[in-house]
């Protein structure tokens, strides 16, 4: 299965928040979202970088809670992986794992099309295996 395949499923709708806004207001939309991560986008909807909880924790110990009233810039991951719709599940639990992250964005023309999580991936891969379960047993069973 490709990330296009698991985007055209669960939708291409990604919370994002530009690099000005502060990390507090931030913080607020994955409280609000119930979200691990937003996507930081320019103007053009281009990717600058993300944001997760685990950047937030780290500018907390760094800077103590002066960190919350400075820019999401200030904090987030600015040299981001990302991923295309033609990836398959297994290169993306190959890049997350690698890599020690739970959210990847999808590039599509330059621009963010879509979000894929670790969740997804794992979802994906369990119906997979569901799947050729239910084959072996049909075979064993002719």
């Amino acid at each position: 299965m490709t990330v296009k395949a698991i985007l055209d499923q669960k939708g291409r709708e990604v919370i994002t928040v530009t690099p000005e806004i502060s990390l507090s207001e931030a913080n607020a939309r994955l409280a609000e979202y119930k979200i691990g991560a937003v996507v930081v986008v320019d103007k053009s909807n281009r990717i600058c970088g993300i944001l997760s909880e685990r950047d937030i924790v780290r500018a907390l110990a760094a800077k103590g809670a002066d960190a919350m009233s400075g820019p999401v810039s200030s904090a987030m991951t600015a040299n981001v992986k990302v991923c295309s719709e033609t990836h398959s599940v297994n290169q993306l639990m190959e890049m997350m794992t690698q890599g020690r992250f739970r959210h990847l964005p999808v590039e599509v023309d330059g621009k963010l099309g879509g979000l894929v999580s670790i969740g997804d991936v794992v979802r994906v891969r369990i119906e997979q295996v569901e799947r050729e379960a239910e084959e072996i047993k049909a075979y064993i069973a002719s």
